[in-house]
């Protein structure tokens, strides 16, 4: 499996090969790729490439040894949820298999329809979302959510991307997304190619567009997405969520079903926090005293009555949302 190693964006396009569980995991916490969506596929794919590669001389032993490599995968990150998703789906689909070849070619079946179901539903969210668009509209969005960040076309930027091919004029302004910069070098960089008019600010300028009416609505993407309307995603999101809301701007959240966790609550959630290395550092190059404590973290948890709707490949869902998530999920 070859993957584009997202640390090197926007300046160098370098592609990186992952053969089995260990390499796959090794790239997810170390954000050579990252984005829930993308993570799963990742990881489905990751646990295939094991899958193939395993030493198994019976039927039990090669069941053993995925299971082992989905732990290891699962490691990798604790936030997003369609980590857990993913593996868990190729492991239910292999646990099928009557033998050591027929689990094999399970495994990579399945990865592979999880990677193409991301860019169908992603599409498909797209065309949903792109209703709550107008010509001439200006887009906020944070983070990367877009082609980068899933298998391809993206949640948040696959909304303005159909808006877009409607034939709507739309811009995006693109906060930095402050400490790994996903903003400006992920966000920025994909609209570029496009040709989408986009504007980067620092993320403590959101309240200064807002407040001066050049935002129309804010759209984001997820990680993680609790039945009761909680939404899990990149830090820094709850509070473009407050201030848009204290302004009238409709906050939009665009995520595929397999974002949404049915039966986790908001108030166990797990928050990653990661180094400190990558708030005292901007690039590599030492921003402030390398003794200074920091703390990262890598999340924040917005609540429902700050999100407008949640915007899914099977339609949108709005307030309640224990009742309008429960349908789109047919629980």
């Amino acid at each position: 499996m070859l993957v584009l190693d997202q640390r090197k964006l926007p300046f160098e396009e370098e592609w990186v090969e992952l053969k089995g569980a260990g390499e796959a995991a090794t790239a997810i916490r170390e954000m050579v790729v990252r984005g829930a969506p993308l993570i799963g596929v990742v990881a489905a794919l990751g646990l295939a490439a094991e899958a193939l590669r395993l030493e198994a001389h019976s039927l039990e032993e090669f069941l053993a040894g995925v299971r082992r490599a989905s732990d290891i995968l699962k490691s990798s990150r604790p936030t997003a949820y369609n980590l857990f998703w993913a593996v868990d789906r190729v492991v239910r689909r292999v646990s099928r298999a009557r033998t050591v070849e027929e689990g094999r070619r399970a495994a990579v079946e399945e990865a592979l329809s999880i990677m193409r179901e991301d860019v169908e539903a992603n599409m498909r969210i797209g065309q949903y979302g792109a209703e709550f668009i107008g010509d001439g509209d200006t887009v906020l969005t944070h983070c990367n959510a877009g082609a980068l960040a899933t298998a391809g076309y993206g949640t948040a930027l696959g909304v303005v991307r159909a808006a877009v091919e409607q034939g709507k004029a739309v811009k995006v302004i693109a906060t930095e997304t402050r400490p790994f910069l996903q903003g400006a070098r992920l966000t920025v960089f994909e609209l570029k190619k496009d040709g989408i008019p986009v504007t980067l600010i620092p993320d403590s300028a959101v309240g200064y567009v807002i407040e001066k009416g050049l935002v129309d609505e804010v759209v984001v993407g997820a990680d993680r997405v609790f039945l009761s309307g909680h939404v899990i995603n990149k830090v820094g999101t709850y509070p473009i969520a407050a201030v848009a809301g204290r302004h009238g701007v409709p906050f939009y959240v665009a995520a595929p079903t397999s974002t949404i966790d049915p039966k986790g609550e908001a108030e166990e959630a797990v928050i990653e926090l990661r180094g400190a290395e990558e708030v005292r550092r901007v690039m590599g190059k030492p921003i402030t005293l390398p003794d200074v404590d920091v703390i990262n973290p890598a999340f924040d948890l917005t609540p429902p009555d700050l999100v407008s709707a949640i915007i899914t490949e099977r339609g949108v869902a709005g307030p309640p949302y224990p009742e309008s998530l429960s349908r789109l999920l047919e629980l």
